[in-house]
């Protein structure tokens, strides 16, 4: 558990669970391997509390073209994800995660950022949360660029360590360092256990 404790995880606490998608498991075309052992983790969070849990999808565009700037280059080169050619299936959430919608909700994005849709700010404005407990993929991509967005909404941030994930063991925990060192104020790391102990009913 944390030696730092930001606040109780209450009713208005919402879970934010990055992602979680085929798209990114050992099936898709970005793969991160950690996915599977990681699921039954973010599943039991979701579970808990399904009505307080808002899961984010990453929607790759129809083509390149759509996109501006450094993002079109990027999926000139990820070509293969784009809308045009990828399975649709490959889109969705988990199924051990789909089944909890409804009553959790989802949000999609185009962007690493959660943050970056304005539906995502007023659904957490309409419950009045008072603090976010971030699970998901990718530790170093979506989840870093959420987590940041969070803190500049400011919200109080618990990344749950053992709940999210990345492909590159290195970065995950050099990010797990950096939310540790770097943001005492804002962000705390919990574990699952942590968690179900300590969220409210």
């Amino acid at each position: 558990m944390s030696d730092r404790t930001l606040g109780r995880l209450t009713a208005r606490t919402v879970h934010l669970c990055v992602d979680m998608q085929r798209l990114f498991s050992s099936a898709g075309p970005w793969a991160t391997p950690w996915m599977d052992r990681v699921l039954p983790l973010v599943a039991a969070i979701a579970a808990r509390h399904p009505e307080r849990t808002v899961f984010t999808r990453f929607i790759p565009p129809q083509r390149p073209e759509e996109m501006p700037g450094m993002w079109r280059r990027y999926y000139e080169r990820w070509r293969e994800v784009t809308r045009e050619r990828l399975d649709p299936a490959m889109l969705e959430l988990m199924p051990a995660l789909a089944a909890l919608v409804p009553p959790a909700a989802i949000v999609d994005k185009r962007w690493y950022s959660a943050f970056a849709v304005p539906a995502l700010v007023e659904l957490l404005q309409r419950r009045d949360a008072d603090g976010l407990v971030l699970t998901g993929t990718e530790t170093d991509v979506c989840v870093l660029a959420t987590a940041l967005g969070a803190v500049d909404h400011g919200y109080r941030v618990a990344i749950v360590e053992d709940a999210v994930c990345s492909s590159s063991d290195a970065c995950h925990d050099a990010l797990l360092t950096v939310y540790r060192q770097r943001f005492t104020e804002q962000i705390d790391i919990l574990r699952t256990e942590d968690v179900l102990r300590r969220w409210e009913k």
